[in-house]
């Protein structure tokens, strides 16, 4: 079955805000089997969604879309919906009460425009709203499922997972599907399709997505059978083949987060951990700490943007800085090691460079990064070359710190 995802709102196709229910929606209804075939985004107007309506109801069995179903003036969905579908408004006392109740329970009056949310379509259905008043709207017509969802996402969100897959469960639209996510870090998407390449056998109903971030490369895998058995076995059989060509690259599945993998591996081993931070601003720390229970292996960090802060408070001799600069790998190791013996931890990333977009040269262009690691063992820094934007740098060296760290607790060369 193909799906039609439509967002609406001016907000949306004119960038002031961003569209992240087509995402949600596509990714749970192809959790479900569901071939999410198109999507599309359309302003408040309702000769647009009409347009838009009428071409998805031509190339998808299923459309689903968000936006437009509160009380105000500018809501106007239903008003599409009803001359698409040719049929009547027709007011639910029930819903009506409900929202009444709601109303009451908070201590807060009804406002009297609010009793247009219980006006619905003739003959469709109707997805309770457990947070908000807009109810979600189902209708079935022609061998076709259109479903309209208010836009605010919270909403959205809860209607779609309590109510919509449910209901689309129940009708069995699609067969059973599998999706696994091999995660990867610390190689580039072109590199891993040439690792990937030469043993690769997709097996009938499985897709290979890839999917690059600032954190890694996801490898995502969708496996489609008639029954629940066959799609993990197809989707499995992959997954077991991916993880072994891509060997060390691979630190997780699924939900895995490569700041919660480290944290486990520190909390595994009985280690601690520091940070010495210049160009990223402490966006290292706060990505460990973002992992409830980060206190048990980490132990703390500094922020040294000034070379007197990394003179005076991580003792970086400042021979070293004068004579290599602190964007180098002498001044990165110098910057892990003074962390390391003023926090007395077990390991210490550091991390130095040209976030940008100005002070480059030509030696240490924009994106010129070194990372530092001291360990009882070892003491080393490795230098990247990003790119040109700040903040891409930022995130990158972030991760690119953690994976370094992965590799020597698991002494992965």
């Amino acid at each position: 079955m193909n799906v039609e995802i439509i967002t609406i709102g001016d907000e949306l196709i004119t960038g002031h805000t961003v569209d992240t229910n087509a995402a949600f929606i596509g990714k749970n209804l192809t959790a479900i089997g569901l071939n999410v075939r198109y999507r599309s985004s359309v302003g408040d107007s309702v000769e647009a969604m009409e347009e838009a309506f009428h071409l998805a109801l031509k190339r998808a069995q299923l459309i689903i879309a968000t936006g437009g179903l509160g009380p105000t003036d500018d809501d106007l969905t239903k008003r599409a919906i009803v001359k698409v579908f040719k049929r009547n408004l027709v007011f639910h006392e029930d819903i009506l009460e409900d929202l009444k109740r709601r109303y009451r329970d908070r201590g807060i009056e009804m406002p009297a425009i609010n009793q247009n949310q219980a006006l619905l379509p003739q003959g469709a259905r109707f997805f309770p709203n457990r947070i908000g008043s807009a109810v979600g709207i189902g209708i079935e017509e022609k061998g076709k499922i259109f479903i309209g969802l208010p836009g605010v996402p919270i909403e959205m969100r809860q209607i779609l997972i309590d109510e919509v897959i449910p209901y689309l469960k129940a009708l069995k639209l699609a067969g059973s599907t599998q999706v696994i996510v091999i995660r990867t870090t610390g190689i580039v998407e072109s590199k891993l399709a040439e690792i990937i390449a030469p043993g690769l056998k997709l097996e009938t109903g499985v897709r290979l997505a890839y999917l690059p971030s600032y954190s890694g490369v996801d490898l995502r895998i969708i496996a489609s059978a008639e029954n629940d058995t066959g799609a993990r076995e197809r989707a499995q059989n992959l997954a077991r083949y991916l993880e072994k060509v891509c060997g060390p690259h691979v630190y997780g599945r699924d939900n895995d987060r490569l700041e919660t993998v480290v944290g486990d591996l520190l909390r595994d081993n009985d280690k601690t951990l520091c940070v010495a931070e210049s160009c990223t601003g402490g966006q290292l720390g706060q990505l460990v700490t973002s992992v409830s229970g980060s206190s048990a292996y980490f132990v703390g960090g500094l922020v040294a943007y000034a070379n007197e802060i990394k003179i005076e408070l991580l003792g970086v001799p400042s021979e070293i800085l004068q004579q290599h600069g602190a964007v180098s790998e002498e001044c990165a190791i110098a910057m892990a090691r003074g962390a390391r013996g003023s926090f007395g931890t077990d390991f210490a990333l550091s991390i130095t460079g040209t976030a940008g977009p100005e002070g480059g040269t030509d030696d240490k262009p924009v994106g010129t990064t070194y990372i530092g690691l001291a360990s009882p063992h070892a003491n080393y820094a490795r230098r990247f070359r990003f790119g040109k934007d700040r903040e891409m740098n930022r995130s990158r060296a972030t991760y690119a710190a953690l994976e370094m760290l992965r590799r020597e607790i698991l002494d992965i060369k």
